[in-house]
C-alpha cells in the first residue's frame, strides 16, 4: 500500500529528498510545512528557485556566484586587486568574507583534484587561474584549500604552475583543523589563519 494519500505530495517529497542531506522524513516535513503556509509562500519559493537556476551567473573573473557578469567583490574598487585568495567553492568565499580580515579578490576553483572521484586539473578552473596570474598584476596568491590529501595535491599542482611567475605564494596558517571545511571554522580562527599566512614552500 502506498504511504502517500496524494501523488502530488509523493512527487514533492521525492524531489525534495534529492537535495544533499535531505532524507525522506525531512522532505515530508518540508513538504507539509509548505502546504501549511499561504499560497504566496510556495509561489515565492518556486519563483526564487527558478530564478536562481535561470538568472544566477558565475563571475567571469573569479568564478564566484553573481547577478552580473562580474561579481560585486571583483567590481569593488576598494578591494586589493593584487591579492588573490584561491578557494575550493563559493561557500569558502562567504566564510572568509565573514571574518572581515581579507580585502583582496578571490578565485573559486569549483573543486579540488581528486583522482578517486575522477576530478583532474582540467575539471576545475586552474587554467583560468594561471591566465589571471599571467595577465593581472598580482603580488600574492593565497592558497586556502582544505588541509586534506586532495587539498594539498591541488596546492602543489598550482604551486608548480605559478612558481615561474613573479608572485608570492602563501597558504593560510594551519589553525584550521585537518580536513575541516572553511565554512565550519569559526570566524576568529579563520581570520587569524589568513592574517598569519605563511610562504607556501616553508609551510610543509
Amino acid at each position: 500500500m502506498n504511504d502517500y494519500s496524494s501523488k502530488l505530495l509523493e512527487s514533492a517529497v521525492s524531489e525534495l529528498s534529492r537535495l544533499p542531506g535531505i532524507g525522506k522524513k525531512t522532505a515530508l516535513r518540508l513538504a507539509l510545512h509548505i502546504l501549511k503556509e499561504d499560497k504566496s509562500y510556495s509561489e515565492n519559493l518556486g519563483v526564487s528557485i527558478i530564478n536562481l537556476r535561470k538568472e544566477v551567473l558565475f563571475c567571469n573573473k573569479c568564478n564566484n556566484l553573481s547577478d552580473a557578469d562580474v561579481c560585486g567583490i571583483c567590481s569593488n574598487s576598494k578591494r586589493d586587486e593584487t591579492l588573490v585568495c584561491v578557494v575550493e567553492d563559493i561557500r569558502d568565499v562567504m566564510a572568509i568574507e565573514k571574518t572581515s580580515q581579507f580585502n583582496g579578490l578571490y578565485h573559486v576553483l569549483g573543486g579540488i583534484i581528486n583522482p578517486i572521484e575522477g576530478i583532474g586539473p582540467n575539471d576545475i578552473t586552474i587554467s583560468h587561474l594561471i591566465k589571471r596570474v599571467n595577465i593581472e598584476n598580482l603580488t600574492e596568491l593565497i592558497l586556502a584549500l582544505p588541509a586534506t590529501v586532495e587539498g594539498d595535491t591541488t596546492n602543489y599542482y598550482i604551486y608548480k604552475l605559478v612558481s615561474e611567475f613573479d608572485v608570492k605564494i602563501t597558504t593560510i596558517a594551519r589553525g584550521v583543523a585537518i580536513g575541516d571545511d572553511l565554512e565550519y571554522t569559526d570566524e576568529i580562527t579563520l581570520g587569524r589563519s589568513i592574517l598569519n599566512r605563511l610562504p607556501f614552500s616553508d609551510s610543509h
